[in-house]
Parts: C-alpha cells; sequence; structure tokens
C-alpha cells in the first residue's frame, strides 16, 4: 500500500530503481494463481520472527530473539481484495487460531502455524480451505512494520480511555496521538487488550477477534494518512519507497509501481472489512476457531464468485 501510494505521486522512475531492490519470496509458482476474475487478492503476512529483532530497541524484551521464540509463524493473516478497475479495496482478516488443514501435512492445526512450513504453505492452505485466489503476496516483520510506520510520520490513534496491554507494552492515555512505529506495534499486536473504567481493568474478552478490528482500522488509518502526506509533501514518496523496499518481501510477479494508480485510487475511495464468523472449540485438546454459520456470502466475494455482502457496524 505504501508503494503503491508512493509511486503514484509522480516518482515512478525513481520508484521504479528502488524496487528493484525489494526481496522476493522463491517457489511460489505452483502456489499463486494467474488473475483472471474481477479482482487481485493480496495475501498481506505478517510475521512473528524474531531472526531481525533490534536488542537495542526498547520493546525487544517484551519480543525477544530467536533463543526465546524460534521459527515463525503469520501473526498476522490478511486478505486484501483490490478490484481490477481500481474502484475499492476490501480487507479480509483469518484469525491466527482457526483450525484447519494445513496444506501438505496430511493434519489440521492452528492456520498459523503452516507459516513455520514456508509462505506457499500458508498460501495453499488457504485456497484449499476456503476456495480463495491468491494472486501475489506481501509479507513484513515487526522490525520492518516499525521502520515503514516512523517513515510514514505516525498513524494517529484516539483511545476513549486509559489503555494498557502488559504483554506489548502498549500504554496510552486518553485522547488522540500519533503514535509511533514501536506504539503502533504494541497496538497492532495487542491480544490482551485492556482499558481502566468504572475503576477497574477491563480486557477485550475478544482477544484475537478483537485485535483483528483494530489492525484493520489502523490499516485504514494509515492509508489515508500516507495519502494525505504524500498529497501535502510529494518528496517525501522517496522516503516512504525506501522504507518499504527495506521492509518488505513479495512474490516474483509483483510489480508494485505498476500497480500503484489503481490501489493508490482503491485506498482513496475507502476500505471495506470483513471478518469470518467463527466459533470456539476444542481440538486434540487446543482451545481453538472454526468457521461458522454466514461465512460463505464473504467467502464468495473474495471468491470473486459473488456480491459484495454488507457492512455490519458495531453499536
Amino acid at each position: 500500500m505504501v508503494v503503491g501510494v508512493a509511486g503514484a505521486a509522480g516518482v515512478i522512475n525513481a520508484a521504479n530503481s528502488r524496487t528493484s531492490d525489494v526481496e522476493r519470496i522463491e517457489g511460489l509458482e505452483n502456489v499463486l494463481q494467474a488473475q483472471e476474475g474481477p479482482a487481485i487478492n493480496y495475501l498481506l503476512i505478517g510475521s512473528d520472527t524474531r531472526a531481525t529483532a533490534d536488542p537495542n530497541s526498547a520493546d525487544f524484551g517484551g519480543i525477544g530473539d530467536v533463543n526465546a521464540v524460534s521459527g515463525q509463524r503469520s501473526d498476522t493473516i490478511m486478505i486484501m481484495r483490490q478490484e481490477k478497475d481500481g474502484n475499492g479495496v476490501s480487507l479480509l482478516s483469518l484469525p491466527r487460531d482457526l483450525w484447519v488443514n494445513i496444506a501438505g501435512r496430511n493434519s489440521a492445526s492452528r492456520i498459523n502455524s503452516a507459516y513455520s512450513d514456508g509462505t506457499g504453505v500458508l498460501a495453499a492452505t488457504i485456497t484449499q480451505e476456503f476456495g480463495i485466489p491468491i494472486n501475489h503476496v506481501v509479507e513484513v516483520d515487526f522490525e520492518g512494520f516499525k521502520d515503514l510506520i516512523d517513515t510514514a510520520g505516525g498513524t494517529e490513534l484516539c483511545f476513549w480511555y486509559v489503555t494498557r496491554d502488559t504483554n506489548t507494552g502498549l500504554d496510552q492515555q486518553p485522547g488522540c496521538h500519533q503514535v509511533d512505529g514501536l506504539q503502533a506495534l504494541q497496538y497492532a499486536r495487542s491480544r490482551h487488550f485492556e482499558e481502566f473504567r468504572d475503576g477497574e481493568w477491563r480486557e477485550d474478552p475478544r482477544s484475537d477477534l478483537g485485535r483483528i478490528e483494530r489492525q484493520q482500522d489502523f490499516i485504514d488509518k494509515t492509508a489515508e494518512s500516507v495519502i494525505d502526506r504524500v498529497q501535502s509533501d510529494p518528496f517525501v514518496a522517496s522516503e516512504l519507497i525506501e522504507a518499504a523496499t527495506r521492509a518488505i518481501r513479495m512474490d516474483p510477479g509483483l510489480d508494485p509501481v505498476k500497480a500503484a494508480g489503481t490501489l493508490r485510487k482503491a485506498f482513496a475511495t475507502g476500505v471495506n472489512k470483513y471478518q469470518l464468523p467463527v466459533t470456539g472449540v476444542t481440538k486434540d485438546g487446543n482451545a481453538v476457531l472454526v468457521v461458522g454459520d454466514g461465512a460463505e456470502p464473504i467467502l464468495d466475494y473474495f471468491r470473486g464468485v459473488g456480491p459484495p455482502p454488507p457492512i455490519v457496524e458495531d453499536d
């Protein structure tokens, strides 16, 4: 999204030279599908790998390194549907605790564990389980996420109450604040989101589902902020593109500059945000989630065979 917005701001030549250095994810030839329907589906992955963790970062104690948390899992899984003509973008988040059959394993597990077998396995699992074609893949890890947000100038978030998450380090006072990359990551990772209301701390009982809602809202706000900033200061575009080049990995077939115009137009028209209805169950002694009733209209839309489902607004 950052590359697309910045690349559409009159720095296409510079963008071409920089995005050629983006790290590419190999081994996806038999997983990604050619774009044939009315939209393009991007799989957005937030990796929890500690391989790039900075021991000098203020949040290193809460994240740790590879000795504390080895391997990698998909901490965040989103499918971004961009209409081919650029007239809209929609997000579908998949809870990390969703119980699915992992592609190539002949066994079931939480969907976030598929990523430990490789990006292609996660993409194949999504297509296998939900029938959603994946056309492109973009990955970002914790450090890359912070770098992107800092370069973008932060994102404004508003809090009704004193808010914290002692696991991620989130600590915010009431009001609207321009959060930096570190604070944004604390917010985006929060599964134990607490507000001090009526004299006591109250934790969001939705856990990962509440986190999904906050993450989608954060992406929407960040897109608006980046668009506004680039429009007011076009010279910042090259800084954003350089930050994105450092932060992300993508499939070899994705040309971010070519997609720039439609991505910018799509985000400018607003973001539709969806969550699958899920039910908590126990599988093999694990507390997990399974897809519940009412999911088909949402899945059909992201499969490219159904109309946009109505957006359910919270009260």
